[in-house]
């Protein structure tokens, strides 16, 4: 089992731990994601993941039927998340290869590493704050991914944000801590939320 197995699988919990504490009613809350609800963060995951243009559907994975998203988003998800996570912990099916378009030809569990653990880390984030609880981000998955973004090329980050995938850094103060760093790469700001309990 390798180091994305574990990585996705702690991501995906904290996720999992989100989805559980939505209200019926705050699925239509906005989320930080511009025309985004809270639901819509879940179908954005539950719609890229599967394919059929990337992922489960480049590497031939097939997870089964699907509740959708708008009648049951907790259900849809662990579908997703079990199809992934059951596919890494095939050692055989996390290193098939297969062409990822711009990406190039990759291992399942490279791709995974690249686009879904980071993706699911901050949907986790979003997610928590349509909802208005603390999002419970692993404090490792933080440290990996602050150390990723301020790595970053800046020709590399130019063409991530001509990809269309990406919108404009937020500005931050000099002294940000990493969190605000992460956020800001991916155009979220950090200001405190209005919380509510977490239950």
């Amino acid at each position: 089992m390798g180091d994305a197995a574990e990585r996705f699988r702690q991501v995906a919990a904290d996720f999992t731990t989100v989805v559980d504490t939505v209200d019926d009613d705050a699925w239509s809350n906005p989320s930080p994601c511009a025309g985004w609800t809270a639901r819509d963060v879940v179908g954005h995951l539950v719609e890229w993941i599967p394919g059929p243009g990337f992922l489960l559907g480049s590497f031939g994975i097939d997870p089964g039927p699907i509740p959708p998203v708008g009648d049951d988003p907790s259900g849809a998800w662990a579908v997703v998340r079990d199809a992934v996570q059951s596919a890494l912990d095939n050692s055989a099916t996390a290193a098939r290869r297969a062409d990822c378009g711009p990406l190039g030809e990759l291992s399942f569990d490279a791709a995974v590493a690249m686009t879904v653990i980071s993706d699911v880390f901050v949907h986790t984030w979003d997610l928590a704050r349509a909802v208005g609880i603390e999002a419970p981000l692993d404090p490792a998955e933080l440290a990996r991914q602050h150390t990723a973004v301020t790595s970053v090329p800046p020709d590399v980050d130019a063409a991530m944000r001509n990809s269309g995938h990406y919108g404009p850094r937020s500005p931050i103060a000099v002294d940000a801590d990493p969190l605000t760093e992460v956020l800001a790469f991916y155009g979220r700001r950090s200001d405190p939320p209005n919380l509510r309990r977490h239950r």
